[in-house]
């Protein structure tokens, strides 16, 4: 069997239906302390232990929720994909590509509060290619190629492992679509995105140090038949 970027088979009982409608209200509970001035780990601990929360359910609220306030800005900064024409955009990488991989793998993905769709594989500083990494490189380009973007810029964190492999096949996958390509392995890539206009990544801190971003993973959700779950 082919593996499946961010599967883990515990996620049907750990997101069923039932384990979601508890989730709902460790959520409800979490938001208020968070709203509150409690810090959003140290909410989830609390509220989490109360609920007997999995580890993974904790770490899926936390990705899905945030205070009214960050809500409000990341929002406000969200623009649609039809302004990406004749523009540059600037892509969180391994952020991007890996939501895509998940999605395509019928993993677990997050609906979440701003509307960015998140996933729960972690990186940790390890990355591996997989077949199905091909098929997400060609999903994202598609999207930008139908958006007619001018230029795209793929930033690669520089200490995660195959950051080298992955820019090559990002530039062989690159080779046939009508945009300008830039891909570079860097330090840093969150830093380097604050103040950018057009950002593709679902990671919080980026989008509210961003200028702009668009929610290209929610688009792409759309073409394929993955869904999202919410456990707020």
């Amino acid at each position: 069997m082919q593996a499946k970027r961010g599967y883990v088979p515990k996620d049907d009982r750990h997101f069923s239906e039932e384990a979601r409608q508890t989730m709902r209200v460790a959520s409800e509970h979490i938001g208020y302390l968070i709203n509150h001035g409690y810090g959003l780990k140290q909410a989830t601990t609390f509220v989490g232990d109360h609920f007997q929360l999995s580890d993974r359910q904790r770490a899926a609220i936390m990705r899905s929720i945030d205070t009214e306030e960050r809500l409000a800005g990341r929002r406000a900064k969200e623009i649609p994909i039809e302004c990406l024409r004749d523009q540059d955009v600037w892509i969180d990488g391994f952020n991007a590509i890996i939501t895509i991989e998940v999605m395509l793998s019928d993993s677990t993905l997050l609906s979440c509060m701003d509307g960015a769709v998140r996933d729960l594989a972690s990186l940790r500083g390890t990355y591996r290619i997989l077949p199905v990494t091909s098929d997400a490189i060609r999903l994202l380009f598609d999207v930008l190629r139908d958006a007619e973007v001018r230029t795209v810029n793929v930033l690669l964190d520089e200490p995660v492992s195959n950051s080298g492999r992955l820019k090559s096949l990002l530039a062989d996958v690159g080779e046939t679509y009508p945009f300008a390509l830039d891909i570079r392995v860097v330090g840093g890539v969150d830093r380097l995105l604050y103040g950018k206009k057009n950002v593709i990544s679902s990671d919080s801190v980026v989008l509210d140090y961003c200028e702009s971003w668009v929610n290209l993973a929610r688009h792409c959700l759309g073409l394929t038949a993955a869904q999202a779950i919410k456990v707020w």
